[in-house]
């Protein structure tokens, strides 16, 4: 027999998991005490928290570097399908999924009767519809977009947590990179590096390299304090039966007030490539901060570094590909005469997944700061360029 508690009716306070990528939880746990909510724990990949389905709104609405926002419905102990199957029929889905609605199964699934998590889906896509019909005389339709009621399960040998995912698609798909480039740096990534430097927005913000534009744009909104999900329009929460319409314009509202219209320093964006340029300078326009960032193409080594104090950062590419590395150790060896020649004052930051050629900086770090690109394990390298340390050309 599966044990299950008792269904708690109604939408009181719940843990919270947030997800993240490797690496970014103390920054995810610094914008959550930040918000005032409570750490309960913390995994590799994502912290828990607690609150109500109304405060999953304002986490997605403010957070930087979370992923998903997945609120526990229920936690329970299943053998096998069969088991999970009953065990997710119990759940009053009826309350949260209209009959006329749509929703779709993700999962993380560990157990040893289940070969496929494919499978797992299917069993606990048929309960909950299954359960519904039966309540309501209809089934909901159910696929794989992400785009209206998501449902997460978690299970680990026998034991099971079922979430709604409050955020559907990512939250690092803020909505304004339209034009990715190659290999782009994910927004909540970015967010966590941006964080990680101690950049104080009344300094400059130099970011030769810019790709897409992704680190500038963060920058800006940062620097704004512009909530990061004011550009989407979409969430799952927004498709659960009595989504709290009122509370969510006015919590977009107010972040709206609170969000600054000028900045009191320089964001310098540059790229060798014009099309990527091109590309950052409308991914900017979409996020409504093209008028605060300094786009320019040109080589790194010529960016226009202005009198002062702030961060030179640059995420160079890191030679996955054979016969590459050779070429790159010349660009490497470059960007530390860049730093030792015109950013005196400043300090330097290299995001890099091959500390090999980061060798070739020629630089003593200051600090390495563990990050994981998708699944290549990186570092934010710092340096510090004294104002000494300029050499005359």
């Amino acid at each position: 027999m599966h044990q299950i508690k008792k269904e708690d009716k109604g939408m009181g306070k719940r843990k919270i998991l947030i997800t993240c990528a490797k690496g970014i939880p103390p920054f995810l746990k610094e914008e959550l005490l930040k918000l005032g909510f409570p750490v309960l724990s913390e995994t590799l990949a994502g912290i828990e928290t607690e609150g109500t389905i109304d405060d999953t709104m304002r986490l997605n609405l403010h957070l930087r570097t979370g992923h998903r926002v997945l609120f526990l419905l229920r936690e329970f102990i299943a053998a096998d399908a069969d088991a999970l199957y009953r065990a997710v029929s119990e759940i009053v889905w009826e309350d949260y999924i209209d009959e006329d609605g749509y929703f779709s199964v993700t999962s993380s699934v560990d157990n040893p009767t289940i070969r496929d998590s494919r499978y797992a889906n299917v069993k606990c896509k048929d309960a909950i519809a299954d359960r519904i019909k039966e309540k309501r005389g209809k089934r909901p339709d159910s696929g794989p977009a992400q785009d209206r009621v998501v449902v997460n399960l978690y299970w680990k040998d026998d034991r099971c947590s079922l979430y709604l995912d409050t955020s559907g698609e990512s939250l690092s798909r803020r909505g304004y990179r339209k034009i990715p480039m190659t290999a782009p740096m994910q927004e909540t990534l970015a967010a966590a590096v941006i964080m990680a430097t101690g950049w104080k927005a009344e300094s400059h913000f130099i970011n030769p390299m810019c790709g897409s534009g992704t680190l500038a744009i963060e920058a800006a909104l940062i620097t704004l304090n512009r909530a990061p999900g004011l550009l989407r329009g979409n969430y799952g929460f927004m498709h659960l039966k009595g989504f709290n319409e009122p509370l969510w314009n006015e919590l977009r509202s107010e972040a709206k007030k609170k969000s600054k219209k000028t900045l009191g320093c320089r964001i310098i964006a540059t790229d060798i490539k014009g099309e990527a340029v091109e590309a950052a300078r409308k991914n900017a326009a979409t996020a409504g901060v093209e008028h605060l960032i300094e786009f320019d193409v040109s080589d790194y080594s010529e960016t226009a570094v202005p009198e002062g104090r702030g961060i030179v950062i640059l995420n160079p590419e890191y030679g996955e590909r054979m016969g590459k590395m050779k070429e790159l150790e010349g660009v490497y060896e470059g960007i530390g005469d860049f730093f030792k020649q015109k950013c005196r004052g400043y300090t330097g930051y290299l995001f890099t997944g091959n500390l090999d050629l980061a060798k070739k900086v020629g630089l003593r770090a200051k600090r390495r700061i563990p990050f994981f690109n998708s699944r290549i394990e990186c570092r934010l390298l710092e340096y510090e360029l004294y104002e000494g340390s300029r050499k005359k050309k």
